[in-house]
C-alpha cells in the first residue's frame, strides 16, 4: 500500500503538520544527493515506550554531517530531545525515527556551501522490514552485480542519502530477480554488506562479519549483536570474507535497525546450512528481542524511555540501565 505518514514532523526546531512538511524542487539535496541520515526504533515494552540507542544514533547522525562538512548548530543532546519530544507529540507506543539533516534552497550547483543545512525529524509506524516471516523462516538473497564504491570515492562511514542510490541498485536488481536482498562485495571483490544491513556468517560456532574497511556502514545493531555474542561467550571474528564463504557457511544472518536479526536461507540459489534459521541465528535473536523489549535488564544503558511516568515507575532511583530525558 502506499506510504501514508500522519501527525506531526519537527522541522528546524517547529513540529509542523505532515502534509506541510515541504521543502523547495531546487533545494540542493534533491539534485545532488547532499544529505545525511539516521534510522532508530521506538519500541513498545511491557515496561513503557523506549528508544535503542538513541544517543549512539544521533552521535552517527552528527559525525556523518562532520563528514560532509554540514555544520548544524544542533548538539546531540538537542537532538535526542527533539526526537523524544517528537515521539510525545505523535503519541506513539512504538515507531521507526528518521532524522535527516540536509541542504536545503538557495542556489543550485555541485557547490554546496551557500545553501543552508536543514534539519528534520519523522517518525512513522514501520513492522517487520522483510515481513514477520522472515525472522523465523528466512530470506533468499544474491550476490549483486552492483560493488560497493571503494575506500577513497564515497566515505562509507558516513549514512549519506548520496550513498544509497548504490543500495537502491542493489535492492532494486535482487527484487527483479525474485530475491528478497543483495549483498554486496566491496571494490576488491570482498563482502561488503546487504543494501540496507550488515551481514554475519557463522561457521564451526564461529561468528564472522566484515570489517569497516570493507566499505559498510558501522552498524549500531552490528555492534549490538557484537557485544551480545561476547556476552553469550561466542568468538566474533572481524576480517575480509571472500564471496564463496557465503556458500560454505552453516549459518548467515542480517542486522540493523530496520532488518533486525534476520536469517539467510540461501544464497545465489545455494541454500545456507538446513535452510532454515541457525542455533546461534536463534540464539542471537532471543538476546537482541529481550533486550529491546525489556525483557532483560538493560546492563549496556541502551535504552532510553520516552514518557518520563513510565521510566519512574519502572527505574529506582540511582539504577543503572534504562535512560530517560
Amino acid at each position: 500500500m502506499p506510504f501514508a505518514g500522519t501527525g506531526k514532523i519537527w522541522m528546524n526546531g517547529s513540529l509542523v503538520d505532515w502534509a506541510d512538511a515541504k521543502i523547495h524542487v531546487a533545494s540542493h539535496v534533491l539534485h545532488y544527493g547532499s544529505g545525511v541520515f539516521e534510522g532508530a526504533r521506538c519500541y513498545a515494552t511491557p515496561k513503557g515506550s523506549v528508544c535503542f540507542r538513541l544517543d549512539t544514533h544521533v552521535e552517527r547522525l552528527l559525525n556523518s554531517a562532520k563528514i560532509y562538512r554540514m555544520d548544524t548548530p544542533h548538539t546531540r543532546a538537542t537532538l535526542e530531545d527533539a526526537i523524544l519530544d517528537t515521539i510525545r507529540a505523535n503519541e506513539f507506543k512504538a515507531c521507526y525515527i528518521r532524522p535527516i539533516i540536509y541542504r536545503g534552497y538557495d542556489t543550485l550547483g555541485v557547490n554546496p556551501f551557500p545553501c543552508p543545512v536543514d534539519v528534520a525529524i519523522m517518525l512513522w509506524q514501520w513492522g517487520k522490514y522483510l515481513g514477520d516471516a522472515a525472522l523465523e523462516q528466512g530470506v533468499d538473497a544474491k550476490v549483486s552485480s552492483w560493488t560497493r564504491a571503494s575506500a577513497n570515492s564515497f566515505p562509507s562511514l558516513a549514512k549519506s542519502s548520496a550513498n544509497y542510490a548504490n543500495s537502491g541498485l542493489i535492492k532494486m536488481e535482487a527484487i527483479a530477480d525474485g530475491y528478497a536482498e543483495g549483498i554486496a562485495l566491496d571494490s576488491s571483490g570482498y563482502i561488503s554488506e546487504g543494501s540496507g544491513e550488515n551481514i554475519f556468517l557463522v561457521r564451526n560456532n564461529t561468528m564472522y562479519t566484515p570489517p569497516v574497511s570493507a566499505a559498510i556502514l558501522p552498524g549500531i545493531t552490528r555492534d549490538s549483536v557484537i557485544t551480545l555474542a561476547h556476552d553469550m561467550g561466542y568468538t566474533v571474528r572481524e576480517e575480509m570474507l571472500p564471496r564463496e564463504m557465503l556458500y560454505i557457511s552453516d549459518e548467515v544472518f542480517f542486522v540493523g535497525t530496520a532488518v533486525e536479526v534476520t536469517p539467510v536461507r540461501s544464497v545465489d540459489k545455494r541454500q545456507v546450512g538446513n535452510g532454515r534459521r541457525g542455533p546461534i541465528t536463534e540464539a542471537i535473536q532471543r538476546a537482541f528481542f529481550d533486550v529491546i523489549n525489556g525483557e532483560v535488564p538493560d546492563t549496556h544503558g541502551w535504552l532510553t524511555y520516552v514518557y518520563p511516568a513510565e521510566a519512574a515507575l519502572r527505574e529506582p532511583a540511582g539504577a543503572v540501565g534504562a535512560k530517560t530525558r
